[in-house]
């Protein structure tokens, strides 16, 4: 656990030069057992549907300085003693406070309508949705949420992650502190460890980015007043 970063194999080389023979194979084994990540192969997450619109990405040198200005999503994989779960969130990006979650057992996008409107419901309207060219979030029903709304829609680049990097630090982040330290069995206690470690995330977890300020802490304060330099960064892509 010292080490959640290495793989089987760079995991077998430093036991090695500690003094543990031990193979590839039992550390891969005992890996599995821990759940640390390196074991599973990733599900694919973001494919794209050759018959959705591709909408153009908006962020390209964008000062994001107010809450609902841009919020952002993503759909990852929770592994689980047996198989794995999908989760969706939808992140302030001026804040990161995450405004709604959704699990599901499929990659339908259902799951990532009910976690948007949820949101929509919550904290009203951004001015800009970015979102990355997954199936889910170029399907008719996720877009015409977001036009019904008002809610300019912004897409990633293929390939292109640093777009949506946001999120993808928050996915890191929460399977560091919560997923990879419990043995989760069923769903219904992944739910309620999720749900502990947003609230935690969101009130409670000093922000490095915010000098140790909360991200909802963040999202509630309103914007950044004239002549004070953002909070975060300004997003620049290639």
């Amino acid at each position: 656990m010292e080490l959640p970063f290495f793989g089987s194999r760079q995991m077998r080389n430093i036991l090695r030069d500690e003094g543990h023979l031990v193979g590839r194979g039992r550390v891969r084994r005992l890996m599995r057992k821990m759940g640390l990540m390196a074991i599973y192969q990733k599900p694919r997450t973001s494919d794209p549907h050759p018959q959705h619109k591709i909408y153009p990405y908006l962020l390209r040198n964008m000062k994001i300085t107010k809450p609902n200005q841009v919020w952002c999503t993503d759909i990852t994989y929770i592994p689980m003693k047996r198989g794995f779960l999908y989760l969706v969130a939808i992140m302030d990006w001026h804040s990161r406070a995450v405004l709604s979650w959704r699990l599901s057992n499929t990659m339908e996008a259902d799951f990532c309508v009910v976690a948007l409107e949820d949101a929509i419901n919550r904290y009203g309207e951004p001015e800009i949705f970015n979102t990355d060219q997954g199936s889910q979030f170029t399907s008719y029903e996720f877009t015409k949420t977001l036009r019904d709304a008002g809610i300019r829609i912004s897409m990633d680049g293929r390939g292109r992650w640093m777009d949506n990097v946001m999120i993808e630090r928050l996915w890191k982040s929460l399977k560091y502190e919560c997923v990879y330290l419990r043995e989760l069995e069923t769903g219904s206690e992944l739910r309620s460890a999720l749900a502990w470690w947003f609230n935690f995330y969101n009130n409670r977890r000093p922000h490095k980015t915010f000098d140790g300020r909360k991200p909802m802490e963040i999202y509630q304060s309103g914007p950044i007043p004239e002549g004070v330099p953002p909070l975060g960064w300004t997003h620049k892509a290639a």
